[in-house]
């Protein structure tokens, strides 16, 4: 007999069977459309304030200084800016309280006939020298530099001990010698 003579009806359906195994991952799709721009969110809190570092002064010296003995520190008495105290006017010395990178000046008025013989001194050791042979009319002389100091540093300045006639001019009326530094960049930055 034929089978397609023996084929009934159709019947209900049947109950689902087992599920297969997973196949193979087909190919990426192309990216779709580009949603709509979401609403705005809520603001943040508020971020530290920016720490700004600063360290500058400026001082003078009224009296005229001659070399002793040893070597004297040159103390100053005169104060132009000394911004939050960091120059000690007793000692005559900066302290560094903020590492960086600075800038240091120093101004004098020779005397007559006599040698000028300085140092900027950055903790025990001479950073520059200023210095100008003796001779028949004064003059103004200067020394700058940048050093790069760490918190606790010290910056002075020094006259050399006698060996010869060393001095520097100045008088009550004026100003003949200034000491100034600044930080250029602090070490944080």
């Amino acid at each position: 007999v034929p089978l397609f003579l023996l084929v009934g009806e159709k019947g209900d359906r049947g109950e689902p069977g087992m599920p297969g195994k997973w196949g193979k991952e087909g190919p990426r799709g192309e990216r779709g459309a580009q949603g709509q721009k979401g609403s705005k969110g809520q603001m943040g809190p508020a971020g530290d304030a920016c720490k700004h570092q600063y360290a500058a002064f400026s001082v003078g010296r009224k009296k005229a200084l001659h070399s002793s003995e040893g070597f004297q520190v040159l103390i100053f008495d005169t104060v132009f800016v000394n911004l939050y105290s960091h120059f000690d006017m007793f000692n005559g010395k900066f302290y560094c309280s903020v590492g960086g990178l600075y800038y240091f000046s120093l101004n004098v008025h020779t005397w007559n006939f006599k040698e000028t013989y300085m140092h900027i001194m950055h903790n025990e050791e001479e950073a520059v020298i200023l210095y100008a042979q003796p001779s028949d009319r004064s003059i103004m002389q200067s020394q700058s530099l940048m050093l790069e100091l760490q918190e606790n540093d010290e910056i002075w300045v020094r006259l050399y001990k006698r060996e010869r006639e060393n001095a520097i001019y100045s008088d009550d009326v004026d100003v003949y010698i200034t000491f100034s530094g600044y930080l250029v960049k602090p070490s944080l930055e």
